[in-house]
């Protein structure tokens, strides 16, 4: 940008002829001096790839930390947020493709140092990097989460999970929550409609799970694309065999960007989250207005959280347990947890 010398990226080669090839996801984009990458924000810079967008934010805001969405992880908190530009995938259904597909967007520029010295003035506990995908900022992220992780705060990332092994690991280890939107079961659709795979989608989600991240799942459902049974229970049948706890969010689809299918009937997602329910303890239907979200006890079915909207009550929780018979619950609560 005018007026600031752009930041060098970690993750590249560089190659005969002045190119240089990104090693970020699975992509790994070969440039030319001067050429960008697939996501827009990694340019060759006389044989070095460089960061014009370092620290640029779209978006700070502070949200329910269910709106991410995170269920299980500091019910009823606020999560200081923020966005940024560019993606490594095409989804032709994006919800916020005004910032992922594109790079015009107003930014402001923050350091990770003022990033959390601003999450720390609003009180959250926690600091998400979602609205647009973070892992394309991967460096900058990581530095934002160490400040944050010195500071006491937590790190949640929303993300598509297309990332190479060194970016992921980089990233998770400093994670604290995460979501990753599995946006279908379905190698020829994530290769065909979005320009990504399945397969390193999942092995994000694995490592995720491993490295000891709070994993919580996404399905945006789509009429036609993705809404068959075999679609859902695939994803569910993967996640199973990481923990039966880990939430799923299938979500109603709205027409968007390049999608003209109509919206997801609400009937049609519950139907489904019945199939996911065959595998998993913990399913949600995201985007139905006005219905009325439980958590319970999977010991007594006392309720442990309640959430109609973003207005949530976690009186059922004593800490992270159930109230009323004392049996530990997967949900990690913020009066409990702490480095």
């Amino acid at each position: 940008m005018p007026g600031r010398e752009a930041v060098e990226a970690l993750y590249y080669e560089k190659e005969p002829g002045g190119f240089a090839r990104c090693s970020l996801c699975p992509h790994r984009c070969r440039m030319a001096p001067g050429a960008t990458g697939l996501c827009h924000v990694r340019r060759n810079d006389a044989g070095r790839i460089s960061l014009p967008f370092y620290g640029d934010a779209s978006a700070l805001s502070v949200d329910p930390i269910e709106k991410k969405p995170l269920y299980h992880f500091f019910p009823g908190s606020s999560v200081y947020s923020i966005g940024y530009v560019g993606c490594n995938l095409h989804c032709p259904f994006c919800q916020n493709f005004g910032i992922s597909q594109s790079t015009d967007a107003i930014v402001e520029h923050v350091t990770p140092a003022g990033l959390v010295a601003a999450a720390i003035r609003s009180g959250c506990p926690s600091i998400a990097h979602t609205y647009s995908e973070p892992v394309v900022h991967a460096e900058f992220v990581e530095q934002s989460m160490r400040a944050a992780r010195a500071a006491g705060l937590r790190n949640v990332l929303v993300t598509n999970g297309y990332a190479g092994a060194d970016a992921a690991t980089a990233l998770l280890s400093l994670c604290d929550a995460v979501n990753v939107d599995i946006k279908a079961w379905d190698r020829e659709f994530y290769r065909e409609e979005l320009g990504g795979d399945l397969e390193t989608v999942k092995e994000f989600v694995r490592m995720a799970y491993e490295f000891g991240v709070h994993v919580e799942a996404t399905t945006l459902v789509i009429p036609g694309k993705n809404d068959e049974p075999d679609q859902v229970e695939g994803i569910a049948d993967f996640l199973a065999t990481l923990s039966p706890d880990i939430p799923l969010h299938l979500s109603a689809y709205r027409p968007m960007y390049r999608y003209s299918v109509p919206a997801t009937p609400s009937a049609t997602v519950h139907r489904l989250a019945e199939v996911a329910k065959r595998r998993l303890r913990y399913v949600y239907a995201g985007n139905v207005l006005g219905e009325r979200s439980i958590t319970a006890c999977r010991a007594c079915g006392a309720v442990l959280v309640s959430r109609r909207g973003y207005s949530v009550d976690a009186s059922g929780l004593d800490d992270s347990a159930c109230a009323s018979c004392g049996v530990d619950s997967p949900i990690k609560n913020r009066r409990k947890e702490s480095y």
